[in-house]
């Protein structure tokens, strides 16, 4: 009887990991070459939930952080939309955000264009001082969404 219990346990026990694995989706966008063998991915599907990886605003035909910090913050959003979509969410399933800044004299450039890749209701942030950032980037932004 024990053994028989045993077999039953470890077959429930494999069919949830087989399910769980099922809802494990990487989502990869297409990256310029030089940043190809870069260890992470753009962001993570699992069942409903997107895990955004930090994204720099870099201007796609020089590779560099533009000096305008406005249009660095367009890039980096427009790089988190180009992830939500691509995973099949929208700006709106959004539910976190983090923002990291290399100088925070740019907090409120940053806002104004933060603030028109969402509707009514903005996701939870945190907008933090960061000092250095790679490649001289002015922000790094990572998230959560949730799918409705």
């Amino acid at each position: 009887m024990k053994l028989r219990q045993l077999a039953v346990a470890l077959v429930l026990l494999i069919s949830c990991a087989v399910a769980g694995a099922a809802d494990r989706k990487y989502i990869v966008k297409p990256r310029p070459a030089d940043t190809k063998a870069l260890p992470f991915s753009d962001g993570v599907l699992v069942g409903n939930t997107l895990y955004i990886a930090g994204h720099i605003g870099l201007d796609p035909k020089t590779g560099q952080a533009p000096a305008d910090a406005e249009q660095e913050a367009k890039l980096v959003m427009e790089g988190v939309k180009a992830t939500v979509e691509q995973a099949g969410l929208t700006m709106d399933d959004i539910v976190s955000v983090q923002v990291f800044c290399a100088d925070l004299k740019y907090y409120e450039t940053f806002n104004n264009v933060y603030k028109t890749y969402f509707h009514e209701n903005y996701p939870a942030r945190a907008f933090v001082g960061a000092g250095s950032l790679l490649r001289n980037a002015k922000y790094e932004v990572l998230g959560i969404a949730v799918k409705k």
